[in-house]
């Protein structure tokens, strides 16, 4: 029989390339969380390195940024904190390999080391960076677990073939939200209001909240989690990346689509949440899933299809 898990989604406000400050940061939230019950903490995309920061880096500045995985101080450091708080620790960097391949990899490590790598398969933050080209799905705590990074999760088939490979359990770590795009009422929020969050939350939290935030998320973020009978476990950063403000929202949905945990501060925060198995089976989404007809459409989901990636990243100065 398969046991309850506690889980902890993370927020925090990330230093730019300061890699001993992020996983600091790191150290804080992971000892609470333990303290507070939970086995395992995920954290954002990139929470160990910072983000947005990278998007002109050259390829050498990229290599110099990246690390070797597991051999790498980051891991090393992850392996330690998961080991003095006796918590699984999920989070995020940039990879290099022995050709210098550039990667933006999601890890996964307890006590004893690297349980899980995960390569983003839609990277878009900076051009030398390599799509990874495969699903994970691996054991956690007597779950099985998935990953997928940001924009993965935008590309329902990927949601889908995570849960079809078996993944119960799919961390989402992101950067998102609170960036312009084609989408009526998406849009950068001020930094200044960030800044002037302890005399004026209402107005940062209207922003946050709004069509250019967590509205935007609730159109489809539950949706993956309902329609594929999983948990999700989405964790995004909240502050200042780079030039923008992201809103946090960190959150865990279960199978139903519900949310059960959320972090609501305007600050470094976490929200834990207790899985129960018998959602898994209980939920719409798993009669979905074993009513499908294959048969119907497997020719269409799968011809020959060149991908597009026409994502702008936005900044300031465009």
């Amino acid at each position: 029989m398969k046991n309850m898990l506690k889980i902890a989604t993370a927020q925090f406000e990330h230093k730019s390339g300061d890699k001993e400050a992020n996983l600091e940061t790191i150290r804080q939230l992971a000892a609470k969380a333990a303290g507070e019950g939970a086995e395992v903490i995920a954290f954002h995309e990139c929470s160990i390195t910072g983000y947005s920061f990278a998007l002109n880096f050259s390829k050498q500045q990229m290599l110099d940024m990246a690390e070797f995985i597991p051999d790498g101080p980051s891991v090393k450091r992850l392996t330690d904190i998961a080991a003095a708080y006796n918590i699984v620790v999920l989070a995020g960097l940039f990879e290099k390999d022995a050709d210098n391949k550039i990667y933006k990899p999601y890890v996964c490590v307890d006590k004893n080391g690297l349980v899980a790598k995960y390569r983003k398969l839609h990277p878009f933050i900076n051009a030398h960076i390599t799509p990874g080209n495969e699903y994970v799905v691996f054991d956690l705590c007597g779950w099985k677990c998935g990953i997928l990074i940001c924009y993965d999760n935008n590309v329902i088939e990927n949601v889908r073939a995570t849960a079809l490979l078996g993944a119960e359990i799919i961390f989402m770590p992101h950067v998102t939200m609170c960036t312009p795009s084609t989408r009526p009422g998406a849009g950068f929020v001020d930094p200044e209001l960030w800044e002037n969050r302890v005399a004026d939350p209402t107005s940062l939290r209207q922003e946050f909240d709004g069509p250019k935030g967590r509205e935007w998320l609730m159109k489809w973020l539950p949706a993956r989690a309902y329609d594929n009978a999983v948990y999700a476990v989405f964790a995004n950063a909240i502050g200042m990346d780079g030039e923008q403000l992201k809103n946090g929202c960190s959150m865990i949905i279960d199978p139903y689509g519900d949310i059960i945990a959320e972090c609501r501060k305007l600050d470094n925060d976490i929200a834990i949440a207790t899985l129960t198995p018998d959602k898994l089976e209980l939920a719409g989404g798993y009669r979905y899933r074993k009513a499908r007809r294959p048969d119907l459409y497997k020719d269409i989901i799968g011809r020959d299809h060149v991908p597009e990636q026409k994502v702008v990243w936005l900044t300031k100065n465009n």
